[in-house]
């Protein structure tokens, strides 16, 4: 397996595949232009295999700290620890860039997330909700 940090428009199309659609070139290339956007790709044999998304937020009275944004593994490689070394990265070059921490939000039936996000050395705090405002459809 072979991870590296995303840097061009061909590397996330050509890693289509992980994403929920594919990518689409404007919107790859304003991703890797915005400062504090981090994504990194594994590859098993020349192939994508998993993904990691990451966005720095920095807070006034809080300091900066990472967002793991997504996490994807392609099925015919999951359960190799490629989702747990890709975590790792992230949560690496959040140490390095002076993140105070690292975090995420899942769905609380993910059980396959959880397992993942624990074995790469996070901590459970406790259930959370996720309240969304969709802005692609008209408000009520």
């Amino acid at each position: 397996m072979d991870i590296t940090r995303a840097v061009t428009v061909p590397q996330l199309v050509a890693a289509g595949s992980l994403f929920d659609s594919p990518p689409r070139p404007e919107r790859a290339a304003y991703f890797l232009a915005a400062p504090g956007h981090h994504l990194y790709l594994a590859h098993v044999d020349d192939e994508p295999a998993g993904f990691v998304s990451g966005v720095e937020t920095v807070h006034p009275d809080k300091g900066r700290e990472m967002f793991l944004y997504e996490l994807a593994v392609a099925e015919p490689y999951r359960r190799r620890g490629i989702a747990r070394a890709l975590v790792r990265t992230l949560a690496d070059l959040a140490a390095e860039l002076g993140c105070y921490d690292m975090w995420v939000g899942l769905d609380l039936d993910n059980d396959a997330a959880l397992a993942t996000y624990l074995s790469a050395g996070g901590t459970q705090e406790s259930p959370c909700r996720v309240i969304t405002w969709d802005f692609t459809r008209p408000a009520d």
